[in-house]
């Protein structure tokens, strides 16, 4: 490994990790609600793991002032705990040939440039897309927050409000609706052909955007969790609650940077390791069944996360699933 090319690595690929990151976190934290949260605070071992305590609503009772004393059932203290696993991920090798820029006439450090920004990129869209499978995963495996359309007809408006709806009281709660480019526009599809407005002025019809979201934020991706084929190609929208998926930087990065000769060019390689947490509002990792360094396979596997919390109101959220049109 060239001594020169780890120097630029750090002077160019740190300083994106340190400084453009929190920026680039702290934009798309607030975009969303902070329903999700990206952090760039450290995660040690395969898992993180916290206790808290049961709700004891179910403990209030009425009583009766008029009758006997008799005997009640206690309602015991209980502490439940909440795993977040640890994701690893790598970047590369990267491969290109010094010669390739000294003919261009530029520097050799040029490629190194490019492909850590590149990886700058690539861990956040990683991070992002790996959140929004497990969150899909572990909500769409509770019946009572699920509403799936998808055997008739694509998600409307009245459809969102039927999925928001199953948080009762506590659909205020529901702060941001993460979809497609795709199911957006049918949105916007729907709110061309309807022909009630927000509201007219001199003929003129005004439609407020935030009304696609019925009030809320639209995070718009096309994270490949939020399109599936069964039978069809078929949609998911995610309502979050705020704090419904967090992902923690695992503070951890190596990279090796070779320049290697024994060939009829000099050829440099550049290859990152990394990780990251993940952890659901109101769901524990299982780690009997999902185990430590999971695939994106077992991630996106609902039975992997454990609803620990006794009611749906205090999770991540709601899904509501339907055709692409």
């Amino acid at each position: 490994m060239a001594q020169s090319d780890m120097i630029v690595f750090n002077e160019y690929l740190m300083p994106m990790l340190a400084e453009i990151f929190p920026q680039k976190i702290a934009m798309f934290n607030s975009a969303s609600n902070n329903t999700m949260q990206l952090q760039s605070a450290n995660f040690d071992g395969n898992y993180l793991q916290e206790s808290f305590y049961q709700a004891l609503h179910t403990a209030q009772r009425r009583v009766d002032r008029n009758a006997a004393i008799g005997a009640q059932a206690a309602t015991d203290l209980t502490q439940a705990q909440h795993n977040t696993v640890k994701v690893a991920g790598g970047f590369g090798p990267i491969l290109f040939e010094p010669s390739q820029m000294t003919w261009l006439r530029k520097p050799t450090q040029e490629g190194l440039t490019v492909a850590a920004g590149q990886f700058a990129e690539a861990l956040l869209a990683d991070q992002l897309n790996t959140l929004i499978a497990s969150l899909v995963a572990a909500i769409g495996n509770v019946a009572a927050v699920t509403t799936d359309v998808s055997g008739v007809s694509a998600i409307s408006q009245s459809t969102i409000n039927t999925g928001i709806a199953k948080f009762g009281d506590a659909s205020q709660d529901i702060r941001s609706l993460v979809m497609t480019g795709l199911q957006y526009h049918n949105l916007i599809g729907e709110a061309i052909t309807n022909t009630n407005s927000l509201f007219t002025i001199g003929g003129v019809a005004v439609m407020d955007g935030t009304a696609f979201g019925q009030g809320r934020p639209i995070v718009i991706t096309d994270a490949p969790a939020l399109t599936f084929f069964s039978v069809q190609q078929n949609q998911n929208i995610l309502g979050l609650t705020v704090g419904a998926g967090t992902v923690k930087d695992g503070g951890d990065i190596v990279t090796n940077i070779e320049t290697t000769n024994g060939k009829t060019r000099i050829e440099t390689t550049m290859q990152t390791d990394y990780s990251f947490g993940v952890g659901l509002k109101g769901y524990s990792w299982d780690i009997a069944n999902g185990g430590s360094s999971p695939s994106d396979a077992a991630l996106a596997t609902g039975t992997n996360w454990d609803k620990v919390v006794a009611s749906d109101k205090h999770t991540a959220g709601v899904i509501i699933i339907g055709r692409d049109v």
